[in-house]
Formats: structure tokens, C-alpha cells, sequence
């Protein structure tokens, strides 16, 4: 057993696209892989269970199509997933997991015995899904149908259903599972609701495009190697080429911010020693950062 510093190595994004039918889940997820590809759509690869949707935007040009056929099990998907990674596919959306999760309640609503119980034989199921989904060397694109959803309130002594805003087609906190979530309503405005890449968290709506994926694509591809990061600043020896780093890895200013203030000590501490004049009478030095 070794302890290890943290770091996030070149990653394969894995992300959700949530939205009500009409929201444009599918044209969006391609846009995206678009972008994830850097255009080469031959390298992209859709898991279709919406009844042939996926053919629609062939104008985009030449993506790969899988068509699943119902039941929508769990294991369908593995090897549907199975079949795009041994293809060499570089994106691959599955759209959408949703009908995965109404195949698995309509499996435990056929059990027998105890209701709770029977959730033994189902969740294991589903997790060896998103584990494949989370595991695949590729970038995987996953949308998920939403439907509105209600709470019991109490008034006038009676329980009264009020509408509470949309949720996913999914086992609860399914989402959470992905690296970024978009939301994107019925007129295609998308707005993050998880996002651990820091882009998108935060900002206005918008529009999902190619460029959104070549976006994505440079925070997988910047990912890094933090070591190589620390090493940059390690060997910088002066302050305004410390500044242009400073810059450069914005993203990863939290995990970095000790590194660039040891370097920019060390640095200001040998400026004083090769320039002794920069030292005032009370003992401190000329600092110009």
C-alpha cells in the first residue's frame, strides 16, 4: 500500500444529456461528439432505442449506428458498449439509458416475495451498466429522458400532488455518477447541473454546439499530469514567465496555489542574493508581483 499525491490523468469524458422529448437530446449529443472527434464522425458511434431517431441527422455525416431492439436489459447495453469499444469508436452515445431503467422496474414489478428484497436483484444489474459505462476507453455520451415530477402536500386535511419541476427517467442520483450534466429544456437552451470540469458550472444558457465538444476535449486532453505542471513551475526563474503559468493553469489554481507561491519565494529570495540593492533599510524586498 503507497500514498499517492492526487491528479487528474488525460480522461475519456463521461457525461449525461437530460431533457423532456422534443429537447433535441440526440442532435445535441451528436454536436458534441462532433466536437469530442475533432469532426471525424466515423469515429463516433450511437446506441439507438428511440425507434430509429439516431438516423435522422445522417446529413451530419457518416456516424455509426447500433439499433436495440426491446427488451432494453441491462446486459444488451454492456454488449452493445462492448461491440463500439472493440470498433475503435471514439464517442459513443447511448440514447437512452432511460428505457434501461423501465425494463428494470418492469422486471421487479414481476418479482415474487418482498418488494425490498427484490431491489437485490435489480441494483446489481444496473451498476454493471454504469461501471461499463464509466470504465469504457471512450468518451461516452449518455441522455436520459426527464418527466415531470410531483410532491404530496398537505392542505385543508387532504394530500394535494404540486408539480416540483422535471426528473430524470433514472434510478435517483444516477446523474451524479457522470463527470458533467446538461440540462437542456424544449428549446434547446442547455445549463449545467453537475460539472466537475469547472466549464460550465455557473455560466448563462446555452446553445450546444461542435464547439462545446472541442471544449470538453481540451480539459480530457489537458488533464494531466499535474506532476509535469509542478515541474514547470519548479524550473521557472523569474516572475513574469511565473505569471504566464499562473495563467495557463488556471483550472487547476487550487491544487497548484502552494507550488506558485514556494517558486515565487525561491525566485525572489535569489533575486536578493544576485542583487543585494533591492533589500531596504526595514529588511524587506522590492516585490513586483
Amino acid at each position: 500500500m503507497q500514498l499517492r499525491q492526487s491528479e487528474r490523468k488525460r480522461a475519456k469524458i463521461k457525461m449525461t444529456l437530460q431533457g423532456s422529448a422534443g429537447s433535441g437530446k440526440t442532435y445535441s449529443s451528436l454536436l458534441l461528439a462532433q466536437g469530442l472527434t475533432n469532426k471525424d464522425l466515423t469515429k463516433v458511434a450511437i446506441i439507438d432505442t428511440e425507434n430509429g431517431s439516431a438516423d435522422l441527422y445522417a446529413h451530419l455525416g457518416n456516424y455509426n449506428v447500433l439499433t436495440l431492439e426491446p427488451p432494453f436489459t441491462p446486459e444488451k447495453y454492456i454488449k452493445a458498449i462492448d461491440v463500439c469499444l472493440q470498433a475503435n469508436m471514439e464517442a459513443i452515445i447511448v440514447d437512452s439509458i432511460s428505457h434501461c431503467w423501465d425494463e428494470l422496474l418492469d422486471f421487479h414489478s414481476k418479482l415474487a416475495g418482498n418488494s425490498f428484497t427484490n431491489w437485490a436483484k435489480v441494483t446489481p444489474r444496473l451498476n454493471a451498466l454504469i461501471n461499463k459505462i464509466l470504465q469504457a476507453d471512450a468518451h461516452i455520451i449518455a441522455t436520459m429522458r426527464t418527466k415531470q415530477d410531483y410532491v404530496l402536500n398537505q392542505k385543508d386535511g387532504k394530500y394535494i400532488p404540486e408539480k416540483v419541476g422535471l426528473k430524470s427517467v433514472m434510478r435517483d442520483g444516477t446523474d451524479y455518477e457522470f463527470t458533467l450534466v446538461f440540462d437542456i429544456d424544449i428549446k434547446h437552451f442547455a445549463s449545467a447541473s453537475k460539472d466537475r470540469t469547472g466549464l460550465f458550472m455557473g455560466k448563462p444558457e446555452f446553445t450546444i454546439n461542435t464547439a462545446t465538444g472541442r471544449k470538453i476535449l481540451e480539459w480530457c486532453n489537458s488533464g494531466t499530469n499535474l506532476q509535469e505542471a509542478r515541474e514547470n513551475i519548479k524550473a521557472c526563474n523569474d516572475l513574469e514567465t511565473l505569471k504566464q503559468l499562473y495563467t495557463h493553469y488556471s483550472n487547476w489554481r487550487e491544487l497548484l496555489e502552494y507550488d506558485f507561491k514556494v517558486q515565487r519565494d525561491t525566485i525572489l529570495s535569489k533575486q536578493t542574493l544576485l542583487n543585494p540593492k533591492n533589500i531596504h533599510q526595514n529588511g524587506s524586498t522590492n516585490q513586483t508581483s
